[in-house]
């Protein structure tokens, strides 16, 4: 019931495609009528709430396929592929994003960490996912319902918008990806803060001896516990991060020099090895077209 009420609110105010503002900072609804092959991209700290026709993400080999009936929760920075092999004119993807807000998050998590039986304690050797799909159930289907509603009233947006927004994260930290978020939110979220640490500096050179010194852990265990949760070893997610972005700055219409140069490659021999290698193809044969459409959402 709430998806289908959620499905004729966004129709109603999504006329076309693209991405769109709901006035409440770091959501938009979106839609999206054109079929489009998995292609890289970045996936940032979010959530992405399909409510008509299904998307895909691929992080390091494993397939992830969501739509009406899960929701994906990203705690992390994430290297992935992503597109829409389903969506046409006659069935459009229509969903939600909503940007999670890490000051919030943080407040959230701990508060209810702090909160006893407010939420299930995860095992402590295990690191969960960084890329978690969850069912909707209730308590999300009516927060991201009464966040909608507001419309495109200013004075609605402006009095009730961060309250409705902090009640869809409260939902998400008590669902099935409440693990996952509470790990890179709450307490114990090093391996979370050093993925933000790795993604602002792609340029410069990055070493598994400095990332684990940040987080006071030696070589071996934040090894360990960075693969649990992104699937890959640090090195492999950062040649990945870069990668990704200079396929996608590419595709915007950088020069491929600039591009390598951006992430920190020294030699441009070395760069289109390595983004052949990934892709299949060199970086001047890319396609821009694909790249675009594939980094919508």
């Amino acid at each position: 019931m709430y998806r289908e009420a959620l499905k004729q609110l966004i129709n109603a105010r999504v006329s076309h495609e693209g991405m769109h503002e709901t006035g409440v900072k770091g959501v938009q609804l979106f839609k999206v009528t054109q079929s489009i092959r998995c292609a890289p991209a970045v996936y940032e700290p979010a959530i992405i709430a399909i409510v008509s026709g299904a998307k895909e993400a691929i992080l390091d080999g494993n397939r992830y396929r969501y739509d009406h009936r899960q929701y994906m929760c990203c705690t992390m920075s994430l290297p992935v592929e992503a597109g829409t092999p389903e969506a046409s004119v006659d069935n459009p993807l229509l969903g939600v994003y909503i940007k999670l807000d890490t000051r919030v998050m943080t407040e959230l998590a701990i508060e209810m960490q702090n909160t006893v039986g407010a939420i299930r304690q995860p095992t402590a050797s295990l690191q969960p996912q960084g890329l978690t799909l969850s069912d909707w159930d209730n308590t999300f289907s009516d927060a991201l319902s009464r966040l909608i509603q507001l419309g495109d009233n200013p004075q609605d947006i402006a009095i009730l918008g961060n309250s409705r927004l902090r009640e869809v994260y409260y939902a998400v930290l008590k669902g099935a990806a409440g693990n996952a978020a509470k790990r890179a939110f709450g307490v114990g979220n090093e391996i979370a803060r050093s993925i933000e640490y790795i993604s602002t500096r792609l340029g410069e050179a990055i070493t598994i001896e400095d990332m684990a010194a940040r987080v006071g852990m030696s070589r071996a265990v934040f090894h360990r516990k960075f693969k649990q949760a992104t699937t890959m070893s640090p090195i492999q997610f950062v040649k990945a991060m870069r990668l990704n972005n200079a396929a996608m700055s590419i595709a915007a219409g950088a020069n491929v020099s600039a591009a390598a140069m951006e992430m920190g490659y020294v030699s441009s021999s070395q760069f289109s090895r390595e983004f052949k290698r990934m892709y299949g193809l060199s970086p001047r044969q890319w396609s821009p077209v694909k790249q675009r459409a594939a980094g919508m959402i």
